[in-house]
Order: C-alpha cells, then sequence, then structure tokens
C-alpha cells in the first residue's frame, strides 16, 4: 500500500472476467477512475468446494457451487497476463487465494498483499500458511462475530505478521441498507487500535463506501464491472465506471476537505479577517480631553483597529488628541493606557 495517508480505494476485478480482452477493459477503467489497485480471485474448483455444496444468496440460487466456480476460474497463465498489464499501467494488484496452491501461484507472482476471504476469516492452519509468508494481510471479517475476529488477528499476529488489516465485511450480495452496520468501523477501532481498519463492500451504489470513509475506514474495495447487468455472480452489486469516478472523487474531496485539524484563519481568511471583522470607532467628533462614552464610540468594520474585547475597558478614558467622526480608535489615542 504505497500510501498510508489518504484511503487505499481497491477495484475489485476478480468474479467479473474470465478472458484478457474483458480483464484489460477493467484495467483500463479501473486507472481511469483513479483507484489504487485491482484485485482478482485466485482458485481451482477443485480444491474450494466439494460437490454437494449449494448457491442459495438472492443472485444466485440452487447452482452447485463447484460447477459455478468452475465457469469462473481463471488459468495461471490468464494471472500472470493480468498481473503484468496492471503493472504496466501503474496499478497495485493482488488476490484473495482460497488454496495453498493458491499462494504458490501468487508468490510467482509477486503478490505484495494477500486478502483473507470471509470464508477463510477462521481457517486457522490457512492463516498460520499465509501468515508465514510475513505480507500485508487484508482480513475480511464476513460472517463473523467479534470473538472470531479477535481470534483470526491472533492467529495473524501469533505467526510473526503484524502488518494487518482488518475489513468490516457483510457477506450479503447485495448487502441491504440495513445490515451494512457501519458503526462497526467504530467498534473495529476501538477493538483494534494499532491496526489499520477498511471496508469491503457488497451494496448497490457507493454511498456505503463514501460513508465509510467519512468514519475512517482508510481501506475501500468495491467490486468493479463494465456491465451491472452481464453475467456472472458480482455485475449486480458492482460499480461501474461511473459509479467509481463518483466513489473516489468523493473520497479524495472528504480527505481534502479534512485538512489539518488546526483551527487557525487560511489563505484569504486572513485578509478578509481585516476587512471583516470590526474595531472601536467614534460616531462623532471628540475633543482632546474628552471622555470617552457609549454616547460616542461604537464597533463598526473594518477590523485593522482596537478589538471590539477592549471596547469596555476604552470607556472612561480620556481623548488624547481630537478625533473626528468614523475615526478607527488606536491605543496612542487613549489616556491611562497603562490600566488596559
Amino acid at each position: 500500500m504505497k500510501n498510508n495517508s489518504r484511503c487505499y480505494i481497491v477495484a475489485e476485478i476478480g468474479g467479473n472476467f474470465t478472458d484478457y480482452e474483458t480483464a484489460v477493459r477493467l484495467i483500463d477503467d479501473a486507472k481511469e477512475c483513479g483507484v489504487d489497485a485491482v484485485k482478482l480471485q485466485t482458485y481451482r474448483a477443485e480444491t474450494l468446494v466439494d460437490g454437494t455444496a449449494v448457491f442459495d444468496m438472492e443472485n444466485i440460487k440452487g447452482v452447485l457451487q463447484k460447477d459455478f466456480f468452475k465457469q469462473y476460474e481463471i488459468s495461471d497463465e490468464l494471472h500472470e497476463e493480468v498481473y503484468k498489464y496492471a503493472r504496466e499501467k501503474g496499478l497495485e494488484i493482488f488476490s484473495t487465494p482460497a488454496h495453498d496452491t493458491d499462494l504458490e501461484l501468487l508468490e510467482k507472482l509477486g503478490t505484495d498483499i494477500y486478502k483473507i476471504g470471509a470464508d477463510d476469516a477462521v481457517n486457522t492452519p490457512f492463516l498460520k500458511k499465509v501468515a508465514s509468508i510475513g505480507k500485508p494481510i487484508m482480513l475480511s471479517t464476513g460472517m463473523c462475530t467479534l470473538d472470531e475476529v479477535k481470534q483470526s488477528v491472533n492467529t495473524i499476529l501469533e505467526s510473526g505478521n503484524t502488518n494487518l488489516i482488518i475489513m468490516h465485511t457483510v457477506s450479503l450480495y447485495p448487502t441491504k441498507d440495513e445490515f451494512v452496520n457501519l458503526n462497526v468501523i467504530k467498534s473495529l477501532q476501538r477493538e483494534f487500535p494499532d491496526f489499520t481498519i477498511g471496508y469491503s463492500d457488497h451494496t448497490i451504489g457507493v454511498e456505503a463506501c463514501i460513508y465509510a470513509a467519512v468514519l475512517g475506514a482508510k481501506v475501500i474495495e468495491k467490486h468493479f464491472t463494465y456491465d451491472k447487468h452481464a453475467e456472472g455472480p458480482d455485475h449486480m452489486h458492482s460499480a461501474d465506471k461511473n459509479d467509481m469516478k463518483r466513489l473516489v472523487n468523493a473520497v479524495r474531496q472528504y480527505e481534502c476537505m479534512c485538512g489539518n485539524g488546526i483551527k487557525a484563519p487560511v489563505d484569504d481568511e486572513v485578509k478578509n479577517r481585516r476587512n471583516n471583522r470590526k474595531s472601536v470607532i467614534t460616531i462623532c467628533d471628540i475633543k482632546e480631553g474628552e471622555i470617552f462614552t457609549e454616547k460616542n464610540l461604537d464597533v463598526k468594520r473594518p477590523g485593522i483597529g482596537i478589538e471590539p474585547q477592549f471596547y469596555e475597558k476604552i470607556l472612561g478614558k480620556r481623548a488624547l488628541r481630537d478625533l473626528k467622526k468614523d475615526t478607527m480608535i488606536h491605543w496612542s489615542d487613549i489616556g491611562y493606557v497603562q490600566e488596559r
């Protein structure tokens, strides 16, 4: 991850392509949108699932998982081509492995980050294997209780890897608004103050991602597609090019607006402070020796004279010279200045 000072935005393209041409299209679009990285899914149906598991989700029902994943798995050669192209475009690229053999391929490709999918969040042997490689880990917490998240985090830490990003995730496809539960981001920040907290999204639209960034998520992952109506498992809840541009622009605008947190006049506020603040001013002619009172003084713009906070200290003092109406009062005009 190149820059920890700003939100790291990942376009998840895994599952939304099965050929090089479509992958190139997605990478080009992701680059144009301004994301930091693209992510794949690395699996083989044979090592991922047995022959009996069936999908029962809103976007896919009654389908044997093994048949489904066989349809969308991508070859080692395509992995290599896609990795090479993404890097040529200046994007970071990484993947979610599903088995020890997937790690062998991703290590060969020089993957810099490993994403742990929600299905492996409590897979202790696999977590140990990935953690032992020593590279940053992005841990999905979909389907987890907080105790399970703690267990997974401890497994990774005990394996000697402290470079961990914990991702709030809801494994519903798509995730309805009432189940997004973005306040979990705050809970994870409190529970794991030493680690980066992110958000992996499965909602329709990009609002949840934007709000997650506002809540402090430093990594945002969103599925990315060329067509939300295309055939495939993740297109439905993916961002298209227009969506992703809006997400990236909104997050970057928010980061710009956050500033440095120091309360002080900025830019032309310094000039406006002089022009638009107020000062103590005479509202009639005042003779030398005359007493300053509420009848001959007022507070008006601009702010280049004595500040209004000293108005009451001036009352009762004597003028040291003749002052015309609408004259800005200065300390040199006031007797007994030492009484301030």
